[in-house]
């Protein structure tokens, strides 16, 4: 097997490979990659730097973990996990990323692809109207400072109590859509500037609205399905893509300046910059935590006022109140992120960089809905290939800090897609096959085509297989919104 690094990698499994602390100076813990032999085969050679650097990073527990949509990134490669103890442990902005909280949000339907089939250009042309999309974009919701202090503090919450949501919602909605001990004080003008306007807007890059199909014949579980919400006949559901937009990546990029500073001070060294970290406890850390909480709360409150109007935009269309169409939220959840959560060894600060919680049946953190069943997960595919609805499981609690990929994973780059295929011709191609996408930028949109992403059913199919997540359903997309 022909990989693109020269350090050993073990197989542990048929879909858990290990690189073993001898093959880097520094690693304190193996570091585990979850692939088929094809997708490990196929990732890039930054992908095996970055998660061996990782493992490097002090007070880090058991693996440094990449899932099977791993790719490089900036500090940790995107599909990384790591937890670290809290005592002797860091926090690290490149364990989390820019757009902090950027994550998935499902919305079902009781309508049918007969029902939307006539009506779907109106559709994608109202939902492309209700929520703004691209560089820059500004949102409907109008805040001023104190406002958008509460909204770092109540995250989705603030939304709901002023008629963006229904109080359901909350339910199903990771730490029910607001992370506690947000301290707006810790985050800097400049960030705020930059995120007051934007509640409510897809922004760029990857980021999408897509509305779906579930057929009868991609229900892998139709008993789980069903308590999802998931009950086939074509039905029509609805999946987001964002997160904190321009708020999220200037606190990341505010704290990646003062932990170069801190770690000289704590005495602390890096394989690479990017990893740029505090130790968890310090006054850095801290202060970094609380702002990025008021991220994550700010990426809930995005998602739930871009809910509010994808409720109205099929309200519209449809002539029938949201409520009469059965558009309930499935689930939120976020994968760029750092939270402290309980495993065996005790509380730990887990690191997710485009990774999903994926907590099992019974977990005290899930909602009473989904206690029996385990946390939905919401896997995102390119806009032609579709995308999956999975649940976690205990195994994943035991292995993997409750965690799995968060989606495809790119095999290509932006500037490679754009040179391989114009937007417009994409569009086109898109339209051909059923597919409606509204873009703001053709550009954008081309870097965005299906094959600079990897085959989502084998990466899904990776972690299934693996039991730290199991599928429940597939989703094929009929209409796309880009930035």
């Amino acid at each position: 097997m022909q990989l693109n690094t020269t350090m050993a990698v073990n197989r542990i499994s048929d879909e858990i490979w290990e690189i073993p602390v001898s093959e880097k100076p520094g690693m304190l813990v193996p570091a585990r990659i979850y692939a088929t032999k094809q997708i490990l085969t196929a990732m890039d050679s930054g992908v095996f730097e970055q998660v061996t650097n990782v493992a490097c990073l002090p007070g880090i527990r058991r693996y440094a973990l990449c899932m099977p949509d791993g790719h490089w990134g900036y500090g940790f490669p995107i599909g990384g996990v790591a937890a670290f103890d809290p005592r002797e442990g860091i926090i690290s902005p490149g364990g989390v990323g820019y757009d902090i909280n950027c994550g998935m949000r499902l919305l079902r339907t009781d309508l049918t692809l007969a029902d939307v089939q006539p009506k779907l250009d109106a559709l994608m042309t109202e939902l492309f109207r209700k929520v703004p999309a691209g560089v820059g974009s500004k949102g409907f919701v109008r805040l001023t400072r104190q406002e958008f202090d509460e909204v770092l503090r109540k995250g989705a919450r603030w939304c709901i109590e002023r008629g963006y949501g229904w109080s359901e919602d909350l339910q199903r909605i990771e730490e029910r859509g607001c992370i506690a001990g947000a301290d707006p004080s810790k985050v800097s003008p400049h960030a705020v500037e930059r995120g007051i306007g934007q509640l409510g807007t897809l922004g760029s890059g990857n980021h999408y609205l897509e509305v779906q199909v579930a057929a009868n014949d991609r229900i892998f579980d139709p008993a789980t399905a069903a308590k999802l919400g998931i009950t086939g006949h074509d039905q029509i559901v609805v999946m987001v893509h964002c997160g904190s937009r321009g708020f999220g990546h200037q606190v990341a990029s505010d704290y990646l300046k003062v932990f170069e500073k801190a770690m000289k001070r704590y005495g602390i060294s890096v394989k690479d910059q990017q990893l740029a970290c505090a130790p968890f406890r310090s006054p850095e850390g801290q202060d970094y935590f609380t702002a990025m909480n008021c991220a994550a709360n700010s990426a809930f409150a995005n998602r739930q006022v871009i809910t509010h109007r994808i409720r109205e935009a099929f309200a519209t269309v449809f002539g029938r109140s949201a409520e009469e169409l059965g558009m309930h939220i499935i689930y939120d959840v976020a994968h760029n992120i750092a939270k402290v959560e309980r495993y065996e060894e005790g509380d730990l600060v887990v690191h997710r960089k485009g990774a999903t919680r994926a907590f099992g049946p019974g977990s005290p953190e899930l909602p009473d809905l989904y206690r029996e069943t385990g946390q939905p997960v919401i896997c995102g595919g390119s806009m032609e290939t579709g995308s999956y609805l999975l649940i976690g499981t205990d195994r994943a609690m035991h292995e993997t800090f409750g965690s799995t990929m968060h989606g495809s994973g790119r095999t290509m780059s932006r500037a490679q897609a754009k040179r391989s295929v114009r937007g417009d011709q994409l569009q086109q191609r898109m339209a051909a096959r059923g597919i409606i996408v509204k873009a703001v930028s053709m550009s954008g949109l081309a870097e965005e085509a299906g094959f600079a992403y990897k085959n989502i059913s084998e990466v899904v199919e990776t972690v299934d297989l693996a039991g730290i997540t199991k599928k429940v359903a597939e989703l094929r997309p009929i209409g796309n919104i880009k930035g």
